[in-house]
């Protein structure tokens, strides 16, 4: 049994390891509008995807020439880079959040680290002629959006094929959310089938140095679940999705950006190396089929941002499942929301993991209390066990027969010690994906030296001492070990201080604390025992 329990040990010891390391001014032109009474619906499926219109009035068929132009689009949120290569997003600068934690540092910028040629929602079809690099046209200037207003942001592409295109950009100022209308006008004589593509592109590298991009890659959520793919997933062939997208985007750890359907607008997602050596994700409408005269309209919301669990979850769609926390997410995301919780009455996320550890404790306790007890109970009938096994030496069924009545006689299961910490383990790895991968603890200071939470300590004074109490816990804890074993158990803390000298200071934080509780509970048991 106490070989047993050794090789559990280490073994989790292993199984953490493994885990965490496991564990991107110019000439207005402008286009002639179609006729007011046109009307349109969301793509949803071939038969819902167009509606009968006016044709559209103007000379729409006559191809558009015009110089590469960028609109500016401020919010209280971001300021967004549009340009009229595509009628694409170039760039997203996010106003709340630093690229170092430092106030002179700046902010972080979306959709900037790919060829400039590449833009992100760019649009293109298939079945008539429109690709990513086609012209589109705005006559707006730079937007400023405020207070709860909301503002638009329109581009025209006329093809020389008898069809238009139009992209409207909806804007409100205090959401990461913007609304995004493809429409397409017939002005030809034969009816125009194909599709509408959004196509968004990633680099297939970061910098290694970097670490919030270790789980840089595409996440799309379909058919009831995520799908992450890295580079390397479609280097060599694609891969496509085609049942029940609700959204799809590139993720890294902090930040997204993504596609989501309104009203099943997207019918697929192909995801390929592009031939500029790009991760390239292709989400495409349901095939439309447009008559002469009609257009038909298909509407997608984008996001842009950080994955704070509250932001995502209110776009609904499933997009909150961005933030993945792995095996234990179900017990993961109510540990973030509490830790939100706390931090609005205290201010600070360090004190509100200290909160969570007392609490998480506290509910323990009593599992907690049984293991030491049991464990001090071994303790006590090691000299019997000893006794029994040089008795029983050459028959050993009759040795576990005595030993299985030593438990009896003195009401010791020798499993006690065991089960309650296995219990536990969950809940651990689950509060280590929540503050490993929380952008709320993302540059949030604690005390003193300790500015950053979601970065290590600068200094390794919080390992040391995790370790000074872990050796501490280590020694008050009743052992049925042999010598050589204890001593090789006592040399853990030295290996966890050298693995949490990495670690995030928040997850560092957590563990000081549970040692700290740790000693007090094992010193109060210690007491009862002496009584």
């Amino acid at each position: 049994m106490e070989k047993r329990a050794f090789l559990a040990v280490v073994l989790s010891i292993v199984v953490f390891y493994l885990f965490s390391m496991l564990m991107g001014p110019d000439k207005k032109q402008v286009i002639p509008a179609p006729a007011p009474q046109n009307a349109s619906v969301n793509a949803v499926s071939a038969k819902q995807s167009t509606v009968a219109v006016a044709a559209p009035s103007g000379p729409l068929d006559l191809p558009v020439s015009a110089p590469t132009k960028d609109v500016t689009v401020d919010t209280k949120l971001y300021t967004a880079i549009f340009s009229s290569h595509g009628g694409a997003l170039k760039s997203m600068t996010l106003k709340k959040y630093h690229e170092q934690n430092s106030p002179s540092s700046p902010f972080v910028e979306l959709g900037n680290n790919v060829d400039p040629a590449i833009l992100t929602f760019s649009t293109r079809a298939t079945g008539f002629n429109l690709s990513e690099s086609s012209p589109f046209v705005s006559d707006a200037e730079n937007l400023t959006v405020s207070g709860h207003e909301t503002r638009q942001l329109t581009y025209n592409y006329v093809s020389g094929q008898g069809f238009t295109v139009r992209k409207t950009y909806t804007f409100a100022a205090d959401s990461y959310s913007i609304k995004l209308e493809t429409q397409v006008f017939n002005n030809s004589a034969a009816p125009l089938v194909g599709t509408i593509q959004q196509v968004m592109s990633y680099p297939p590298e970061h910098n290694p140095k970097d670490n919030r991009f270790n789980t840089a890659g595409s996440y799309l959520y379909a058919d009831n679940a995520l799908h992450a793919d890295k580079f390397k997933d479609v280097a060599s062939a694609s891969r496509k999705y085609d049942k029940a997208i609700l959204w799809a985007g590139f993720a890294d750890k902090y930040f997204l950006s993504a596609i989501l359907s309104e009203k099943n607008s997207i019918a697929s997602v192909e995801l390929k190396k592009s031939a500029a050596g790009f991760m390239e994700s292709i989400v495409a409408s349901p095939q439309l089929t447009i008559n002469p005269g009609q257009s038909a309209t298909v509407t997608n919301r984008l996001f842009v941002g950080p994955k704070d669990i509250d932001i995502l979850k209110a776009q609904g769609n499933s997009l909150v499942q961005s933030l993945n926390l792995g095996w234990f997410t179900v017990i993961a995301k109510p540990l973030l929301y509490t830790l939100k919780f706390f931090y609005r009455y205290v201010g600070n996320y360090g004190l509100a993991i200290i909160i969570i550890t007392i609490i998480l404790k506290a509910l323990f306790f009593p599992l907690t209390h049984k293991s030491y007890k049991s464990m001090k109970d071994m303790q006590k009938i090691q000299p019997k066990m000893a006794a029994l096994k040089e008795k029983y030496k050459d028959d050993r069924d009759a040795m576990n027969k005595a030993v299985m009545e030593l438990y009896r006689e003195h009401k010791v299961n020798p499993m006690g010690g065991c089960l309650p910490m296995v219990v536990q383990i969950p809940v651990f790895f689950a509060l280590y994906k929540s503050l490993m991968f929380s952008i709320e603890l993302r540059h949030a200071p604690f005390i003193f030296w300790v500015t950053d939470l979601a970065d290590k300590d600068p200094y390794y004074v919080t390992p040391v001492i995790m370790g000074i109490s872990m050796f501490l816990q280590q020694k008050m804890t009743p052992s049925q070990m042999d010598p050589v074993q204890q001593k090789m158990m006592l040399a853990l803390p030295v290996v966890f201080t050298f693995m949490f000298l990495s670690f995030p200071s928040g997850l560092v934080l957590y563990w000081l604390v549970n040692n700290i509780l740790t000693i007090c509970q094992q010193m109060y048991i210690n007491r009862q025992v002496k009584e």
